[in-house]
């Protein structure tokens, strides 16, 4: 390697190691519960790249702020992400998470219209 090559970094690609998003993993579990809202904390944890203990903590944080309801049903959860929500940096003012939600989460097509 050259000097000239210690000076530029490769930018982020498919499968590297350079791990940044433009989205939060506060974010990323909620697009993952909108998306499955019975979807077991392994599997939350797995899908966002997070420890199960991470997971159980941003899910504690969105239920402790409203973002999110938790409600057992047998030995499972589920759970219910609330509407009209704001995000909370003043960049994004004015704006609510269900934008969001609504351009990330696929709303299923409806039976009759298949």
């Amino acid at each position: 390697m050259n000097a000239s090559d210690a000076d530029q970094e490769p930018g982020p690609t498919a499968g590297s190691d350079a791990r940044w998003t433009f989205l939060t993993n506060h974010a990323h579990v909620l697009v993952t519960i909108a998306r499955d809202p019975q979807c077991r904390m392994r599997d939350v944890a797995s899908r966002v790249g997070v420890t199960e203990r991470g997971a159980q903590k941003i899910i504690a944080d969105l239920v402790a702020d409203g973002y999110i309801t938790r409600t057992r049903i047998g030995r499972r959860n589920s759970y219910e992400i609330a509407t009209g929500r704001p995000f909370r940096h003043p960049v994004a003012d004015g704006h609510e998470l269900d934008e969001l939600l609504a351009v990330l989460v696929p709303i299923p097509p409806h039976p009759l219209d298949t």
